[in-house]
């Protein structure tokens, strides 16, 4: 517990430096949790260093997915502190650590968090449509360098459509959001979501191969992103992570047989 403060007191002083918004209330957890090292230390009587790799990997997260993301798993820990308190009769640190809890939900106010409804749509919408589609083309033509002029030409134009769709609802609803930047998440969401799709079809000359590359693809990025929104949204990751599993696989099968069933009635050799 107390190499656990002291690393999350580093970390709390390295996220107000990187946030300046919110620099007052992470540099007031950054204290909090020195001063419930020094209490611990009294109780230990030595004293401890701080975890590095521990440190490292949150600074990393805030750095590659947000501050938001990294104070979330944070949160989880801070949880965990709560009930080892709770054995330890320590009621001044439990009390504190709750009080981090409820800043700590205070501070999601960063743009890529706002703009997460737009994110899922168009990287949800890509790994259905896209993966559903490769899976077809895949039986039906059987040439990988088709395949993937295919698949980016589809995935695309689709990029585009959802873009324009996104930002034609945004902008008839109203409110705080900004349609062009909301388009633009989702379009961007859509395409790299494509362009790793289709990367094995490009390197690849077997269509079959590549198919399997592509599924193993499609589910790494449905894991990392449920996660993410799971971390981020305080929602049930297995529950997420299944749902989108199962419709966009279920997609691809179904596209599969589609284009085994188009190859044979059409009788087409490419």
């Amino acid at each position: 517990m107390q190499k656990a403060e002291m690393s999350e007191y580093i970390v709390y002083t390295k996220l107000a430096k990187m946030d300046k918004k919110n620099s007052e209330v992470l540099s007031k957890i950054a204290k909090d949790e020195l001063m419930h090292y020094k209490k611990l230390k009294n109780l230990t009587q030595i004293d401890v260093a701080p975890s590095w790799w521990r440190v490292i990997f949150y600074l990393f997260l805030a750095k590659l997915l947000g501050i938001t993301f990294a104070l979330k798993l944070m949160e989880r820990n801070e949880e965990k502190a709560q009930e080892s308190y709770k054995v330890l009769e320590q009621a001044e640190l439990l009390s504190d650590e709750e009080e981090h809890e409820k800043m700590l939900l205070k501070l999601i106010d960063e743009e890529r968090i706002e703009y997460i409804g737009s994110m899922v749509l168009g990287l949800n919408d890509a790994l259905v449509e896209l993966t559903g589609a490769l899976a077809g083309l895949t039986l039906a033509i059987q040439n990988s360098k088709i395949v993937a002029l295919s698949g980016i030409i589809t995935g695309l134009a689709a990029a585009l459509s959802m873009s324009a769709s996104d930002y034609l609802s945004r902008k008839s609803e109203g409110g705080n959001k900004k349609p062009l930047r909301s388009a633009l998440y989702t379009g961007i969401a859509y395409l790299l979501t494509v362009l790793f799709l289709v990367f094995p079809y490009m390197v690849l000359n077997q269509p079959l191969v590549s198919l399997v590359w592509t599924i193993a693809n499609a589910v790494l990025v449905i894991l990392i992103f449920t996660f993410f929104v799971s971390v981020v949204k305080e929602e049930n990751f297995k529950k997420n992570f299944l749902e989108m599993l199962s419709i966009s696989m279920g997609v691809a099968a179904v596209s599969f047989f589609i284009g085994m069933l188009a190859r044979k009635f059409f009788n087409i050799e490419v």
